[in-house]
């Protein structure tokens, strides 16, 4: 079965809204725990817009699931992991001021960097997954550097799945199978729900797991919290 990792940076964005600590972001994640997920993914960015820095040291010692830090790897987010040690560190080029992660990883360009990060995350034990586009050439480039696993970004299949899904899923199929052949673990997210997440793991083989976010704090509006996790658990059953 696919693992589910819940983000919960959209609880960090509304309790940031008001200030104080409404809601309770350690709270919350040992609940999504508690109520099935089996990791907590935190993205932080440096302008702090959601998840804090601080969050990331609190949480911490009390995720008992895997617990999965992604972001942009500057030289605060590189100290903060090598200190945390986190089961996986998710690499993902982000720009400073983007709304959302928008892009994979240029393995082939910037492969002595990636090389070099992760050389530094696993020399402490940290699983290292690399952000990539469902491209069998950055697939090749992800394995080169050393990686433990890549992380393909979804939202070009989110986006063409209502026109044609068959279609959307199928660079995603292809550069799963390169990535078996490789060796290479593999995980997604980004703008997976509840309409499309079923289709996605069913055809994309050899899925470990799949980080969302967005989508799944937008239904717990709707179904609760614990009903929306058991809810996806379902589509990955």
């Amino acid at each position: 079965m696919t693992r589910l990792s819940v983000n919960i940076n959209k609880i960090a964005t509304i309790r940031n809204a008001r200030g104080g600590n409404n809601p309770d972001l350690v709270r919350v994640a040992l609940d999504c725990e508690r109520f099935g997920a089996q990791g907590i993914t935190v993205h932080p960015r440096p302008d702090e817009r959601h998840i804090r820095y601080q969050d990331v040291l609190d949480l911490s010692p009390v995720v008992t699931t895997e617990f999965n830090i992604e972001g942009n790897p500057d030289d605060r987010f590189i100290e903060l992991v090598k200190r945390v040690k986190p089961a996986q560190v998710t690499l993902v080029p982000d720009a400073p001021d983007a709304i959302t992660s928008n892009a994979g990883w240029d393995t082939v360009r910037h492969a002595d960097h990636l090389r070099r990060l992760v050389d530094t995350f696993k020399a402490d034990g940290i699983r290292v997954s690399i952000f990539v586009d469902a491209d069998e050439k950055m697939v090749d480039g992800a394995k080169a550097v050393g990686t433990d696993r890549i992380e393909l970004y979804t939202e070009p299949y989110a986006a063409a799945f209502a026109t044609d899904r068959e279609a959307a899923v199928a660079p995603f199929v292809r550069a799963a199978q390169r990535a078996h052949e490789l060796g290479l673990g593999l995980n997604a997210g980004h703008d997976l729900s509840l309409d499309n997440l079923r289709f996605f793991n069913e055809r994309v083989p050899n899925l470990d797991e799949v980080s969302i976010g967005h989508a799944l704090i937008s239904d717990a509006l709707y179904y609760g919290l614990e009903n929306t996790i058991q809810m996806y658990l379902r589509e990955l059953a």
